[in-house]
């Protein structure tokens, strides 16, 4: 008869990927003997907000998590009041350093199917064990986009979510196109989107946008992460290849893209720096008034978009005019 060896489920490893302005860990990865890994993100001074460096601890944990073959299951949290409040735009756009952090962010490594913002949601899809993001105070923006690349989420009823890219004048970039078509029909997306508006984990679960409540979300992750952990690693593995491959059949590569493309046609722009003008508090009289929208998004420039993106993702380049816009997004 075999016999499996004795295992100690209390043994823990724990790996922390530091700021490189501080020695605090931005994230720390804690490795139970069973094969659930959970992710702190470590900023709780700051509601776990998005600074580069966070940027750069969450993807390198996706990372050395996805090559580890002993890992069975992820939870991911965050320390503190909140998981993640969304990206510290004083810190992002900081005058000395926001033009590198724009390109570190939005520029995308050849042959990556992402970018740095992409990777801390998309990445997780990446991880060949299911990944349970375990939500509690808020979970705003980008904190949500990060949750959202997770395979299941766990929240507490009051927890707040939003998609408040709006607020600033820009859109969800970070992974949202991927995810958000598998979970809620387009009207839901389209409204949370455009609104902005914070939301409940009560109405979450109504929408299909968390799996479950817990009043004690992290300690029901850790659960539900070791009863899947008992389970054949390639059977799971297999799972979750199976459905995200084809559970909304689509193209991954372009969706990413597109995100980034029309976020840079959006950055800098009258619009969203008058939406950033009030998001940050600018007094009513010192608010910009919006411009009329751009021609940018007639449909001529969207055909033109459209094929450019077409031909950046076959390889090539393509300058389109005229009658050729018809013929290259046909």
């Amino acid at each position: 008869m075999l016999r499996r060896p004795a295992r100690d489920l209390t043994r823990t490893f724990t790996r922390t990927f530091a700021s490189s302005s501080s020695s605090a860990p931005r994230v720390s990865i804690e490795r139970a003997a069973d094969g659930v890994a959970t992710v702190t993100l470590g900023r709780p001074e700051k509601l776990n907000s998005l600074d580069i460096d966070m940027f750069r601890a969450i993807r390198s944990a996706a990372v050395e998590l996805a090559e580890d073959k002993g890992v069975r299951a992820v939870v991911v949290h965050g320390s503190g009041r909140a998981f993640c409040a969304g990206l510290d735009v004083k810190s992002i756009n900081h005058p000395l350093h926001a033009r590198a952090n724009g390109r570190e962010l939005l520029d995308r490594p050849d042959g990556a199917i992402s970018n740095l913002a992409q990777d801390v949601c998309y990445l997780w899809r990446r991880v060949p064990a299911p990944v349970i993001a375990a939500t509690h105070g808020v979970c705003l923006g980008g904190g949500f986009q990060i949750a959202l690349g997770a395979d299941m989420r766990i929240a507490t009823p009051g927890c707040k979510f939003s998609l408040m890219e709006a607020k600033w004048g820009i859109i969800p970039d970070m992974g949202a196109t991927v995810v958000l078509p598998e979970l809620v029909p387009k009207d839901v997306a389209t409204e949370l989107i455009m609104t902005g508006r914070i939301f409940d984990g009560e109405e979450a679960l109504r929408l299909g946008l968390v799996t479950r409540l817990a009043e004690e979300p992290l300690a029901e992750a850790r659960r539900l992460a070791s009863e899947i952990a008992a389970r054949s690693p390639d059977s799971t593995a297999a799972v979750k290849r199976l459905l995200d491959a084809t559970y909304c059949e689509a193209d991954d590569r372009r969706k990413l893209h597109l995100e980034t493309a029309l976020q840079r046609r959006l950055l800098g722009g009258w619009n969203q720096l008058a939406s950033a003008a009030r998001g940050l508090g600018a007094p009513p009289l010192l608010q910009p008034s919006f411009a009329a929208r751009s021609d940018e998004w007639l449909a001529e420039a969207d055909a033109e978009a459209e094929a450019e993106v077409r031909a950046m993702l076959d390889g090539g380049e393509v300058e389109v005019r005229g009658d050729e816009v018809s013929e290259a997004c046909a």
